[in-house]
């Protein structure tokens, strides 16, 4: 039961601990009660309005806010992402409405990155495909079975922001010969950049991250999946509309590439996905960010963030501070 005099913080992002002391004394101390709605699935427009009509405050996952959504949301005033990815908030409708955005950079970065060699060593040694035999009783040493190496390969990063630059750091150590390209990168340490095209046709392996903007929408699709080696690897962890999801099936079930390793899919979870098929593919569950520290990070980074932005204080994960002006505060205000 919340007190309708308080103000409301829904928190739909699954890996929040309502029972967490730490952030109970920072909801309890703003005067803000807290509702836990998690999204465990797909969510409609229609069900986030219902979930967030009281809300003054949301700490959020991926739920749907589009422009649907944000008109009917008046009393709502600020969205903490947990994560970076802003692809399911929209931006543009967000700031007209006066909803300040918040991220929380530095909480996942390096840990994505380090789920990234996790895919990559996965595939390359075929550790999933190695336990499936040993659980069937088989000992297959030097047969079909027989792993690659990772020292030594070409890896080709896409994207060379945060997380594609700790990737590239990473790499280094495996003695990698490490290729990049990112259209907002001029120079990068211990990466030879090279455009897109050229990468695809270089790279044994293929790792992505970038996020999903209009430009990057299916950027791997069949002409690129085309210029892979016939021994390449492709790894994704940033989101899966990024890849055509119908053409990576058909070029790993046509032998165009080696396997894959993927965190993120167009449909989430994949239930009816033919990936879940294919022995050549390592999943994961989009948990690439995601460990015990930095689930704490991400809780404790947004909650922090929400609460400025209700108090009106800059808070420096604010993505949108133009949504801050007082013309837009105020007018946030006269529709309530």
């Amino acid at each position: 039961m919340t007190d309708p005099e308080r103000e409301l913080c829904v928190v739909t992002f699954p890996g929040f601990d309502p029972a967490d002391p730490a952030a109970g004394v920072l909801f309890e101390e703003a005067g803000v009660d807290v509702a836990f709605r998690p999204l465990v699935g797909p969510r409609s427009p229609e069900e986030l309005v219902s979930i967030m009509e009281n809300a003054s405050a949301g700490i959020v996952s991926t739920d749907p806010f589009d422009r649907t959504v944000l008109e009917r949301l008046p009393r709502l005033r600020a969205l903490a992402r947990t994560g970076v990815g802003l692809d399911s908030i929209d931006l543009e409708a967000a700031t007209r409405a006066g909803v300040v955005v918040t991220t929380t950079v530095g909480a996942l970065e390096e840990t994505v990155a380090d789920h990234a060699l996790a895919l990559m060593l996965a595939a390359v040694r075929r550790v999933v495909e190695n336990d499936a035999s040993m659980r069937r009783g088989e000992w297959d040493r030097l047969g079909a079975l027989t792993p690659w190496g990772l020292h030594g390969s070409c890896v080709g990063v896409v994207g060379l922001g945060r997380i594609g630059s700790a990737v590239v750091r990473r790499l280094q150590g495996f003695g990698c010969k490490v290729i990049g390209s990112d259209p907002y990168v001029e120079d990068m340490p211990g990466c030879m950049l090279v455009t897109l095209e050229q990468l695809f046709e270089r790279a044994d392996i293929v790792t992505l991250h970038v996020p999903l903007t209009p430009e990057t929408r299916g950027l791997v699709d069949a002409g690129r999946l085309a210029r892979m080696r016939p021994s390449a690897i492709l790894v994704n962890v940033s989101r899966g509309d990024v890849v055509d999801e119908d053409a990576l099936v058909d070029a790993l079930r046509s032998g165009q590439i080696r396997g894959a390793g993927l965190d993120v899919f167009a449909h989430e979870p994949p239930a009816a996905s033919e990936l879940l098929e294919l022995p050549n593919v390592v999943l994961s569950a989009h948990h690439a960010g995601l460990t015990s520290e930095s689930v704490r990070e991400l809780t404790y980074q947004a909650v922090v963030s929400a609460l400025a932005v209700l108090r009106g204080d800059p808070h420096p994960g604010i993505v949108n501070p133009e949504a801050l002006s007082h013309e837009r505060q105020a007018a946030r205000r006269d529709q309530l």
